[in-house]
């Protein structure tokens, strides 16, 4: 089976290290090149041919945002996992608008880094389990704001939740269990929700997220 082939960009050498030691650990996963610089992931990005890039947020001389927009112009296929110790949910914006995969905080566990390289790898959106807890408690219950539904009238109540959870990084039997319905139940809403919508992936759901300023600060 063919390793996925990951690359670093990172300015902190012990930083770069650590995580290619992580990755290369993994019987799955091979890093095929690091970066130190925001130009140098540019580079990087268009000479290397790999599928997944971890970057920290704030490199020397381009910001993780700017690389993130610019990867994602000319490489599309390639995911952008933000590797980050800033909090802060308009980063978070930011970089999920530029195209980013995932966001993950710098102090997470080791499993839970390889545990967002493969979901982003495999065309998941990925937030980190701390932000999204302390979040989605505030925004679940707001109206939304902004835009229409493109076609097949408003959102009920109820596929408002599913959507921001689902958004915030929520499983659908982490959504019943938070809801109080079955799994079942969660992936009807989410279906309904995704027609009226037209959406086609979760990807589509954070980005039209992003857009009704889900994913900022109150």
């Amino acid at each position: 089976m063919a390793k996925l082939r990951i690359l670093l960009a990172d300015d902190h050498t012990v930083v770069r290290e650590g995580l290619k030691a992580l990755i290369n650990a993994q019987p799955d996963m091979s890093v095929v090149g690091e970066a130190d610089t925001g130009q140098g992931a540019w580079q990087l990005a268009q000479s290397e041919a790999a599928d997944v890039i971890v970057m920290d947020l704030s490199l020397p001389d381009l910001s993780g945002a700017r690389v993130t927009a610019r990867i994602k112009q000319a490489r599309p296929q390639l995911k952008v996992l933000v590797l980050t110790a800033y909090e802060d949910k308009s980063y978070m914006r930011q970089l999920f608008e530029a195209g980013a995969a995932g966001y993950l905080l710098k102090r997470a566990a080791a499993q839970e880094v390889i545990g967002a390289i493969r979901t982003v790898a495999a065309g998941g959106l990925y937030i980190d389990p701390t932000l999204a807890s302390k979040v989605v408690d505030s925004f679940v219950r707001q109206p939304a704001s902004g835009g229409k539904p493109q076609r097949g009238g408003e959102l009920s109540e109820r596929e408002q939740e599913v959507l921001r959870l689902i958004a915030w990084g929520y499983s659908n039997k982490e959504i019943a269990a938070r809801l109080n319905i079955s799994v079942k139940t969660v992936e009807t809403y989410k279906t309904r929700l995704m027609e009226k919508l037209d959406l086609r992936s979760r990807a589509d759901i954070v980005r039209y997220a992003v857009r009704q300023g889900w994913l900022q600060e109150n």
